[in-house]
C-alpha cells in the first residue's frame, strides 16, 4: 500500500509533464472549448484523465504514489495560477486575452474562426443579452474564461 515501484521525484516528474502536457493541448483547443463544457468536453476530460493515469504513476497504484501526484498535481496549479497573476505574458500563454467577436454589429470572422464560435453559439449569447439581432450590439467580446460578453449599442 505504501511500498513505491519507482523513485518519490520520477512520480513528480512524470505529474508535471502531462500537467504541462494537458494545459498545452486544453488552451491550443479554444476558450469557448473550456469555458462552454458540452457533454462532448466533459467525456473527453473524463477519458483524457483515464488516458495519462498510467503515464503519471508508472503501473504505481500505491497510496503514497496517489499523494505524491495529487500534491504535485495541486502545486503545479497553484504556481500556474500566480504566475498567471504576476506575470501578464505568462497568463497570456496559459489564458489568452479576450477577442472581440462583433464590432458595431460586424461580425469578426476570422476571430470566431480562429477561437472555434459558430454563429449560432453567438447569437445565444446576443440572445442571452436580451438583443435580437447583430445590429443591435456594440461589442461581442469572448473573455478568457469562455464566456461571451455582449455590450448594446445604446440609443
Amino acid at each position: 500500500m505504501w511500498k513505491l515501484s519507482l523513485p518519490w521525484w520520477e512520480f513528480i516528474i512524470r505529474g508535471l509533464v502531462v500537467y504541462v502536457f494537458l494545459i498545452g493541448i486544453l488552451r491550443a483547443t479554444g476558450k469557448r472549448q473550456i469555458g462552454q463544457m458540452s457533454p462532448f468536453d466533459l467525456v473527453l476530460l473524463m477519458v483524457l484523465s483515464n488516458a495519462v493515469q498510467n503515464s503519471m504513476n508508472g503501473g504505481d497504484n500505491s497510496v503514497l504514489a496517489g499523494v505524491i501526484l495529487s500534491v504535485t498535481l495541486v502545486a503545479a496549479n497553484w504556481v500556474t495560477g500566480r504566475a498567471t497573476v504576476s506575470n501578464k505574458g505568462f497568463g497570456k500563454i496559459i489564458q489568452g486575452e479576450p477577442r472581440v467577436l462583433v464590432h458595431d454589429g460586424v461580425l469578426n470572422l476570422k476571430a470566431m474562426s480562429e477561437e472555434n464560435i459558430s454563429r449560432k453559439d453567438l447569437m445565444l449569447s446576443v440572445r442571452e443579452a436580451g438583443l435580437a439581432d447583430l445590429l443591435e450590439v456594440r461589442s461581442a467580446i469572448l473573455e478568457i474564461n469562455g464566456s461571451i460578453s455582449v455590450i448594446p449599442i445604446k440609443h
